[in-house]
């Protein structure tokens, strides 16, 4: 298997707004994030990626993008930027931008002149069209976040369409001067010393010709994602690999909603001709609900997402690379969601999911605070709420009926994207230290508890073990390169699994519930040691009795 840099890389997601705020106003900002790059030096990543920090009217969380080439205001400016890349790259961290050109915002000066008129030269830079005849929408697409893919525009008396919310016009990828635009603007970036791009939605760029209906869901219009991998998209993205990646020496991952394993091969491939690595959310849907999809407090079916990871891990093996995460800024905290964050087993779990994730073959992706162990949080009423895609679902399946008031609350905390967008918990003080005044997102009450001061000071604590799990990957071409096999598939509270590279061999086992169970060891692992674990008395025996979270793994 081809090294690379990036394939050894640990990548970790800053979300400007919530990670920390050096000017007071309640909002985080960009010289927050480079006060904080020592603390990022200390936990040993090698690569960040920056949510969107472009100019934007924040109506998606800045992936509404007005300016591709400027800074957002609230984030501060141009400068303040080329320190931040200056003072990483100082210290031998590499700086990833999302890239969001499914779509720009409505107030992208592009649509401001498209909206004008039929014959207006940025007309072809966006996807519009009349009403059918019987003056019903252009087809049945829905928007990711509730109701139709369609907005009226009285100018032209034509709808433009936005998979995602109706400031967030899709781009038309058919037309190569739309697609020679994205190419001179990362250039650009990558002009300025930019490492690389996480792309949002980049599996949606490639629309079916003639628009067709599709299948609709129970909301009566088909799913946002149902045209994804269009015919075109790999075409567009070997076209941007020559044109702007091959530019320099890059780290890319797509968002794929809707990937498929076969699809992802194809993004992926290890030839580089499209991207280095995609993130797919099969395992992120694997706690859904078949009739309110992600809005529920289930639990998830271990045995599924066992099934899931690996057919992933085998699908891309010498094939393609993996991206492995449990957390970024669309998800709620994983402790809360796949571990048990009670004061007795939060710290425990944490760890035991980081091991889980961290020993598989793939680069991994820690989202900020989840290396302290964050958890969701009570927000418990709407007007807590700031993210778009909560409040629209609320009100959606509560008015049809779907779910009731309580138990939608019950859902939005528990599969919200705020929990991930919740101030970062950096100290005890006021507002976890995150600013000096309210912050524009309410802060987790459990942050007197959780917090980085605390954690960087403890040896026992979640952020010490995530150090340690990130430099073994750096030490060991076994953890990067070797290969996975699954064991134990069928058990309902054990993920376990081993890793091979030549003769090196290591054996993983995590226990995903409060039960105690005992394992019996595979001979050739009987005189080996650990490698890691979180209980300190772990021990080696023929049996090895797992505790309630408990991960360990062991060397041959």
């Amino acid at each position: 298997m081809e090294k690379k840099w990036w394939k050894e890389s640990v990548v970790y997601q800053v979300y400007p707004r919530s990670f920390c705020d050096s000017n007071g106003d309640g909002i985080g900002d960009l010289n927050g994030i480079t006060s904080k790059l020592d603390y990022l030096k200390e936990l040993g990543i090698d690569v960040i990626w920056l949510s969107p920090v472009y100019q934007s009217p924040n109506d998606d969380g800045g992936y509404d993008i007005s300016d591709y080439q400027a800074i957002m205001d609230e984030f501060g400016t141009m400068e303040d930027f080329d320190r931040l890349l200056a003072a990483a790259h100082e210290r031998g961290i590499k700086i990833v931008m999302d890239l969001v050109v499914n779509h720009s915002s409505d107030e992208h000066k592009w649509f401001i002149e498209s909206r004008k008129s039929v014959d207006n030269p940025y007309r072809d830079y966006y996807i519009w069209r009349p009403a059918k005849e019987d003056g019903s929408l252009p087809n049945n697409w829905g928007s990711c976040f509730s109701g139709p893919a369609w907005e009226y525009d009285k100018t032209t008396d034509m709808y433009y369409l936005h998979l995602f919310s109706k400031k967030q016009p899709d781009l038309n990828w058919e037309n190569p001067v739309v697609r020679q635009e994205v190419y001179d603007m990362m250039n650009w970036w990558l002009e300025k010393g930019v490492d690389g791009f996480r792309m949002d939605v980049i599996s949606l760029i490639s629309k079916a010709p003639g628009l067709p209906d599709y299948e609709p869901e129970s909301t009566g219009y088909a799913a946002y994602n149902a045209g994804a991998n269009g015919p075109r998209v790999h075409e567009f993205l070997q076209e941007m690999r020559e044109k702007a990646l091959n530019n320099a020496d890059t780290m890319t991952v797509g968002e794929c909603a809707g990937v498929t394993l076969e699809e992802a091969k194809k993004y992926a491939r290890s030839d580089g001709k499209e991207l280095n690595m995609v993130f797919q959310f099969e395992h992120m849907e694997a706690d859904f609900d078949e009739k309110t999809g992600k809005w529920t407090t289930k639990k998830l079916d271990l045995r599924v997402l066992k099934e899931i990871l690996t057919r992933w891990q085998k699908g891309l093996q010498d094939i393609a690379w993996n991206s492995l995460y449990w957390e970024n800024h669309d998800q709620p905290r994983s402790v809360s969601r796949f571990g048990n964050d009670s004061d007795q087993y939060r710290e425990i779990s944490a760890k035991m999911l980081a091991t889980c994730v961290h020993m598989m073959q793939g680069t991994p992706y820690v989202y900020q605070g989840e290396e302290l162990g964050m958890t969701n949080c009570p927000f418990n009423k709407l007007e807590n709420l700031r993210d778009l895609e909560s409040i629209n679902a609320y009100h959606e399946l509560t008015e049809q009926g779907k779910i009731s008031e309580e138990d939608m609350i019950a859902a939005i905390n528990y599969k919200g994207r705020d929990n991930a967008r919740t101030p970062m918990q950096w100290d005890d003080s006021a507002y976890a230290g995150f600013s000096t005044a309210e912050p524009w997102i309410m802060v987790n009450p459990n942050y007197t508890k959780i917090n980085a001061k605390d954690q960087v000071s403890r040896e026992d604590s979640v952020f010490k073990y995530y150090q340690k799990l990130i430099r073994l990957r750096h030490n060991s071409d076994l953890i990067v390169y070797g290969t996975y096999d699954l064991i134990l598939a069928d058990d309902k509270d054990i993920y376990a699994y081993t890793r091979t590279l030549g003769d090196e061999k290591l054996i993983v086992y995590c226990n995903f519930s409060e039960n105690t169970r005992e394992v019996e060891l595979p001979e050739e692992f009987t005189n080996g040691k650990i490698f890691i674990s979180n209980y300190d008395d772990a021990a080696v025996n023929e049996k090895i009795t797992l505790r309630p979270y408990e991960a360990i793994v062991i060397q041959k």
